[in-house]
């Protein structure tokens, strides 16, 4: 199995304090790799830091076997942030729509993705009303199908089940693993251990701004995802 994505020595500074400190791991292809912190552990700076959204001091990262992400390669990456900004004077179908026409797909083809995307993550049945007018959940689900709509290779999702109730926790678990499947490599990152545990193929988990575990297998944990990450903080935190 070959490395997607590499990340080696990752510092950030702001207002001249570290706030990441020689961040290092790596995610294989067709893995779910997931990402876990106690609050405060800046792992939206360090998502970020990978796709090249914000400039750490110190770096080397290496996405798609290279040290710099051309558009092509752009194209090929999704990614949901922890925030939606969403333009809320629009539809959902007119917000996939014009997400979708960044990646040259036809207005035609745009339709049935579209339709097929809003069945994925069960909006179909939904009014077609502004998006300022839904829920933070329903919110969440059109820009997790955002992040999809050009079938990427590498998926990126900064919490992507936090405004979700058990149903639309569900829908998320049954397409990551669904994607993965078709060769979607997946990193993400929630506190939701309980939802995901299953599904994840390695952990890596960050805390007070350095890494303290990395490329753990999950079937490696017996005794509780939950104690394993309480105790690796307690102990190696400090």
């Amino acid at each position: 199995m070959s490395l997607i994505l590499e990340v080696k020595n990752v510092t950030k500074l702001l207002s001249k304090k570290e706030i990441l400190k020689n961040i290092s791991f790596s995610v294989n292809s067709w893995e779910i790799y997931w990402f876990l912190w106690p609050n405060g552990a800046w792992k939206t700076t360090t998502m970020k830091s990978i796709m090249w959204l914000i400039e750490p001091e110190k770096w080397t990262i290496s996405v798609f076997w290279s040290v710099w992400l051309d558009l092509e390669d752009k194209k090929k990456i999704g990614f949901m942030p922890e925030n939606t900004y969403l333009y809320k004077h629009l539809t959902w179908r007119e917000f996939l729509k014009f997400n979708g026409a960044f990646f040259d797909i036809t207005w035609e083809q745009l339709d049935k993705k579209v339709d097929s995307l809003l069945k994925r993550v069960w909006l179909d049945g939904a009014w077609d009303k502004h998006l300022h007018s839904y829920s933070k959940g329903m919110l969440q689900r059109v820009w997790l199908a955002q992040s999809i709509i050009n079938e990427p290779e590498l998926l990126f999702l900064d919490e992507p089940m936090s405004w979700l109730d058990p149903i639309g926790r569900k829908m998320v678990k049954d397409l990551l693993v669904e994607l993965n499947e078709w060769w979607t490599t997946i990193f993400f990152n929630t506190h939701i251990l309980a939802d995901v545990e299953s599904i994840c193929s390695r952990i890596a988990i960050i805390d007070q701004w350095k890494i303290v575990v990395e490329g753990k297998n999950i079937s490696d944990i017996s005794w509780g995802l939950e104690d394993y990450f309480i105790e690796q903080v307690s102990e190696k935190a400090y």
